[in-house]
């Protein structure tokens, strides 16, 4: 019953990433927001992992078998191939003089996962502890990273709508590319651990 609860979440978490990984990537090149970009590659990422963890939850129910192993392995090198991808991006955009401008509908997102993600956390470590489910506690880490980089994303937004700082950009994008380089660090660690 348990297990059926947490399917039921992974599968609320997956429609939220999809909208948050597509709404923050299109709005990020209309309004050449790095910050949105690279929120939302970060949430392509968080999209694959859940679809493990809804995968695994799903085996657990019917008894069939998934290897989450080499899904696990996909995952951490696209956490690490997306460092250099927002990483040369901010350079290219810095030194080629482009200042981002304002994105509402950005902003629209970072509020929705600001509001979202707590809920996800809360519930995914609560069926977590309750059925034991490594994968959906790991999961629920992953849902906690993702409302603090939004709270970052928001900021950046925030500041460059109002307060016309370009450079809020810049420096939401640079704490965004801490995130997901200490997330691509952990995933490796933890596959290191299972070999």
């Amino acid at each position: 019953m348990r297990i059926g609860a947490g399917i039921r979440i992974e599968y609320l978490s997956s429609a939220w990433m999809i909208v948050e990984a597509f709404a923050s990537i299109g709005f990020g090149l209309i309004a050449g927001s790095l910050a949105l970009l690279a929120f939302g590659g970060d949430s392509l990422i968080e999209l694959i992992s859940g679809v493990v963890v809804l995968l695994h939850l799903r085996k657990d129910v019917s008894g069939s078998g998934v290897n989450s192993k080499r899904t696990e392995q996909i995952t951490s090198a696209l956490l690490f191939a997306l460092i250099p991808v927002i990483g040369l991006g901010a350079v290219y955009s810095y030194t080629s003089g482009l200042r981002p401008e304002g994105s509402p509908l950005g902003t629209a997102v970072a509020i929705g996962a600001v509001v979202i993600m707590p809920y996800l956390y809360f519930r995914k470590k609560q069926i977590g502890e309750e059925t034991r489910s490594l994968p959906l506690k790991m999961d629920a880490i992953e849902s906690i990273t993702c409302l603090l980089m939004a709270i970052v994303l928001l900021g950046g937004l925030l500041a460059e709508f109002f307060l016309g700082l370009w450079w809020a950009d810049y420096l939401a994008t640079g704490v965004i590319l801490a995130f997901v380089a200490k997330e691509a660090v952990e995933s490796y660690r933890e596959l290191r651990e299972e070999e």
